[in-house]
Formats: structure tokens, C-alpha cells, sequence
């Protein structure tokens, strides 16, 4: 069995923090968030790392993040691009907003040629998560007739900010934690242990519990996934081009969803009690900063990860 690939979606990383120079680290040694993701990825199983990017920030990349992390484990790159849509399609006048995240995970198709799993190049999931998600990874392939995927799953409680309302994939999972749909909330805030969310611009709000298991884009697929989502590409630019040709997104838990309803797909509901940390905030980074020396003091990795390398 192929060894599964870690495929990192960092296209996005230029545009959230105003170039890829404008990064602040987290580490007393000018670490990222994803150097710890990387550290924790190899310390789980993973060999190969395949970064999802922009072209036109690959020399910032590669000087910034890839020429210190392929000291360590195997680095490739894949280019997410506007312009790569099946034959017969074209990128409608104006847009510039990127196709979204399916679309950044197919852009690594060309390098992906067994199990993988994806993350957000600029969230902290902790060891559990890599721990969790190879082991499955390398257990299971796709049955007769049905695909077999995973997800691993956070506590909601353990992934809103003070500092603001953040957006979550909320679960719904059968009896044998099986994902039956993930239902996007857009503005979700913390109240108390628990959260709440509104679709009406604060009018009303419905309550969710601090345990409610919430998606963080952190997903193991075997390769078929990538076939089924570039299969289904066309159908999506064909209603994106003529409802919101502009800003329409291929998301990757559409098309999951969409192989569940089909039956085509399981997903397999993972779960992490980890605290999931992110900067949604400029105000977030200090919670951020503090928990990796908390981390770090505690023997959770050395002061600074990649010295003895």
C-alpha cells in the first residue's frame, strides 16, 4: 500500500496575511504554525508533504516556508491557478477570487497517487490529529462499491475565538460515526462552554453545545477522491459561471457530501479532544503564542524544532 501524502492548502496564504514575508512566527525561533503541523506530521508517519500555492509566491515560498522544511521531509508543489478548468472553460472576465478548496486539492492531483490527507497551512491541530488520521489512512482503502474516507472532527468548544464570530462546518454523523452532512455556519460565537450561531445578521440566534464535533478541513481520502472531484468539476462551473461567476467556491465538503448522498462515499467521523488554534484575529496570536510555549515547556516539542536536523 502507497504510503499516505500530506497535502497542505497554503494558496491562500499570501492574500489572508498580506504576503507570505508578513508571517508571524509563533516559536521563539521564528517557527510557523506550520512548522509544528509539519513536525507533528512526520512524527505521526508522514514521508511526503505536498504544498498547494500560489506560482507567483513560489520564491517567497520556498525561501520563507519549503527551502527549511525539506530539510526534514520530502517537499513538492503544486500550483493552484485560476486557468486550470477542464477543456472548454475559461476563466470568466474579472474574477480573481480562487476557485476554492476542492479546487486547491486538485491542483495536487498530478503528485497524489494513493491515500492523503489535507490540512489548512495555517492551522494548529496538534499530534492527535496526524496520529489519527495516518493510522486510518494506512488501514483502510476503498471498498467494493463504496469509498472510504475520514475526517477528524474538533469539539466547537475548542475552536471559537474571543476575539470574534469564526465560520464551522457543523457535523451531523450516524450511529456508528459515519458523516450524514456538514452544514456551514458563518458566524458562530462563543457563549460561555457553549456557542451560538445566526443567520440573519444577529436578529436570531440558535444555541450549539461546546461538544457539537465541527470540521477543521482536516480530511483523509484515498485517490479516487480526486477522480470523483474532477469528474464533477464541470457541473459545478456550469452553475458557478451562470448564477455567481465571480465568487462561486468548489468546496471540498460539497463534494463529499455529494458522494454521500450518491452512496458512493463514507466518511469515517475521527475525533480529537486537542484545542485547535488559529489566528482568525490579529488578536488570537498572543492565545496562540502562549500555548505553543506551554506546549514547548512541557516537553511537547524542543524550544526550536528543526536545530538538531
Amino acid at each position: 500500500m502507497t504510503k499516505p501524502v500530506l497535502v497542505v492548502m497554503a494558496a491562500g496564504m499570501g492574500s489572508r496575511y498580506g504576503g507570505l514575508k508578513q508571517i508571524d512566527p509563533v516559536g521563539n525561533h521564528g517557527q510557523l504554525i506550520i512548522d509544528y503541523s509539519i513536525y507533528d506530521a512526520l512524527r505521526a508517519g508522514f514521508k511526503r508533504v505536498v504544498f498547494v500555492i500560489k506560482r507567483e509566491l513560489e520564491d517567497h515560498f520556498r525561501s520563507a516556508i519549503g527551502a527549511r522544511l525539506s530539510r526534514v521531509i520530502d517537499v513538492q508543489y503544486a500550483y493552484q491557478e485560476l486557468s486550470d478548468l477542464p477543456e472548454g472553460y475559461a476563466v470568466p472576465a474579472g474574477r480573481v477570487k480562487p476557485w476554492g478548496t476542492c479546487h486547491a486539492v486538485l491542483a495536487a492531483r498530478g503528485l497524489v497517487d494513493g491515500p492523503f490527507a489535507v490540512i489548512n497551512s495555517d492551522d494548529y491541530y496538534g499530534p492527535e490529529a496526524f496520529r489519527t488520521i495516518y493510522d486510518y489512512l494506512s488501514r483502510h482503502t476503498d471498498r467494493p462499491g463504496c469509498y472510504e474516507y475520514a475526517m477528524v472532527g474538533y469539539l466547537l468548544g475548542n475552536t471559537v475565538t474571543e476575539h470574534g464570530h469564526v465560520a464551522r462546518g457543523v457535523c451531523r454523523e450516524d450511529a456508528g460515526h459515519y458523516l450524514e452532512q456538514v452544514v456551514e455556519h458563518t458566524h458562530i460565537e462563543p457563549e460561555g462552554a457553549d456557542a451560538r450561531f445566526t443567520e440573519d445578521g444577529g436578529q436570531t440566534w440558535t444555541r450549539l453545545s461546546g461538544g457539537t464535533i465541527v470540521s477543521m478541513n482536516l480530511w483523509g481520502f484515498t485517490n479516487s477522491f480526486l477522480s470523483e472531484a474532477q469528474r464533477r468539476f464541470p457541473a459545478f462551473l456550469d452553475r458557478a459561471l451562470a448564477e455567481d461567476p465571480l465568487k462561486s467556491e468548489y468546496f471540498l465538503p460539497s463534494v463529499v457530501s455529494q458522494l454521500i448522498d450518491a452512496g458512493k462515499a463514507r466518511v469515517k467521523v475521527l475525533r480529537s479532544a486537542e484545542k485547535w488554534y488559529g489566528v482568525t484575529y490579529r488578536e488570537d496570536k498572543p492565545a496562540v503564542v502562549a500555548a505553543i510555549a506551554e506546549k514547548t515547556a512541557a516537553g511537547l516539542y524542543p524550544d526550536d524544532l528543526w536545530a538538531t536536523v
